[in-house]
């Protein structure tokens, strides 16, 4: 991919029904996995039973989630202050989704997938949040890392998801790493009007809300937001057959920030 190609800025604002991101056989198809947004009014209606893994992340208004006979109403005001409600089913499974809101978006995440599993709703009380960064790096990399689904918990799925709420001024991504799978980072701020940096290799670039970025593999990817500026984002990662778990690569010559007793000017 091209310097260019790396960051996909916003189209605001986002047209009703779905936007289309990344596409495997389209735009960013190195990522090997279809990203888009659903824009709903209320009433209006998901229904796809594609012959591909899927997962559909709820990402604000008030929905009810249909598949293999089971129906369960989600409501979701703010990716800031909120886990996430995420519908994830493997190939041919039916799913409908119906917008009880205006306004409803949903984040859609797509790829191919040969096994199958059984379809699971990830509700806010099943997520993983923790705290990456507490108590390091004079705090200056503090951040909340939600985990929806990875090999733990999905280990016949090609996809992984989760979130990260990047607080103010501070740095996540970091010490610098990388893996081998192409990963994807869709952002939002808050206020809306904030940026942050994204890092990508040696390239560096401003992202703003609604930005997304692709970011291939191999490559150390840290992130950034300006003081007074939250950002989300929500990341996915496709799984490789050679390199199923996405480990962390941390660079040899900052994995000495690592260590908790790392010694930081100005306490040294």
């Amino acid at each position: 991919m091209s310097r260019d190609e790396l960051i996909i800025h916003a189209s605001k604002p986002l047209n009703k029904g779905y936007n289309e991101i990344t596409a495997m056989d389209g735009r960013a198809s190195e990522m090997m996995m279809d990203f888009g947004l659903y824009h709903l009014d209320k009433g209006m209606e998901i229904a796809n039973d594609d012959n591909l893994e899927r997962a559909y992340l709820l990402m604000k208004g008030k929905v009810t989630y249909q598949w293999e006979g089971k129906e369960q109403e989600a409501e979701r005001i703010s990716v800031f202050e909120e886990n996430p409600w995420c519908l994830h089913v493997p190939p041919k499974t039916k799913v409908i989704i119906k917008a009880l809101v205006s306004g409803t978006e949903i984040a859609e995440q797509k790829t191919d997938n040969d096994k199958t599993f059984q379809a699971k709703l990830y509700t806010p009380d099943e997520c993983l949040s923790e705290q990456f960064g507490a108590g390091t790096l004079n705090e200056t990399a503090t951040r909340t890392v939600r985990t929806i689904f990875d090999d733990r918990n999905a280990p016949d799925a090609n996809l992984v998801m989760g979130e990260v709420i990047n607080h103010p001024g501070k740095y996540s991504s970091f010490p610098p790493h990388h893996h081998p799978q192409p990963e994807i980072y869709h952002y939002r701020f808050q206020p809306e009007k904030g940026y942050g940096h994204c890092e990508i290799g040696e390239d560096v670039f401003k992202v703003k809300h609604m930005d997304t970025a692709t970011l291939p593999g191999g490559l150390v990817h840290p992130q950034t937001t300006m003081p007074g500026y939250a950002m989300y984002y929500l990341w996915m990662i496709r799984h490789l057959e050679q390199a199923r778990f996405a480990e962390r690569i941390f660079v040899d010559e900052h994995k000495w920030l690592l260590d908790p007793d790392a010694k930081i000017w100005p306490n040294k």
